[in-house]
């Protein structure tokens, strides 16, 4: 039997426990989506939101890119982002990187890995913002664990920069941003920063005619 196979055999065994468990839950769940967050992570196949969070599907609404990038030009963030945000009326946006993030390390070598580079730039950029942060760590594991630290925090800035996120901020009082970082190693979630509806942010970002 081949490997993607056993993925659909898996599929079956698992709805119908499901209906054994609760014979309306796929009705139920497809009726309505109401999600109260946002989760903005990477793409590594080591970090399954629902997992390591305990929801259940229909309960958090999800973006995935490499090393979970916050970028203004990126129209698939940007659309996933302001349906979350004007449609399903999210409360919380989580933006979650990892420790051991493979992008990350490959944004601090100088390498050539091809059409990434483009996208792996914008964590060069942060790398640049705190070089003399980072020049100050001696062993390069450590160092590439602060850079995650560093990006997920940027990540959560990029958004606070968005139109979508300030006039919800201002029409709504929501939703609030939150910056996590998770250990592969011993499957925490570690929060790094919050900024509520209204949050501080440099003037220049800052739109007063939403």
């Amino acid at each position: 039997m081949n490997s993607y196979q056993k993925l659909l055999l898996s599929n079956r065994a698992w709805a119908a426990e499901q209906i054994v468990d609760d014979p309306d839950y796929f009705a139920r769940l497809a009726r309505i989506q109401r999600p109260e967050f946002l989760w903005i992570g990477c793409s590594d196949s080591r970090v399954p939101e629902n997992q390591i969070t305990g929801t259940l599907p229909g309960e958090m609404f999800v973006h995935r890119n490499i090393a979970n990038l916050v970028v203004n030009t990126d129209l698939n963030l940007l659309t996933v982002l302001e349906y979350a945000v004007v449609y399903l009326e999210v409360r919380h946006i989580i933006v979650c990187g990892h420790y051991g993030c493979g992008g990350v390390r490959a944004a601090m070598s100088r390498h050539s890995f091809g059409l990434i580079d483009a996208w792996l730039r914008n964590i060069k950029d942060v790398y640049r913002l705190h070089e003399g942060e980072f020049a100050a760590i001696g062993d390069d594991d450590a160092r590439c664990s602060r850079l995650v630290e560093r990006s997920v925090m940027e990540q959560v800035l990029n958004l606070s920069k968005t139109t979508v996120i300030q006039r919800a901020w201002q029409g709504h009082q929501r939703p609030h941003l939150h910056g996590w970082v998770y250990g592969l190693g011993d499957g925490l979630l570690r929060p790094l920063c919050d900024v509520k509806p209204g949050g501080e942010i440099s003037e220049i970002y800052r739109y007063d005619d939403l």
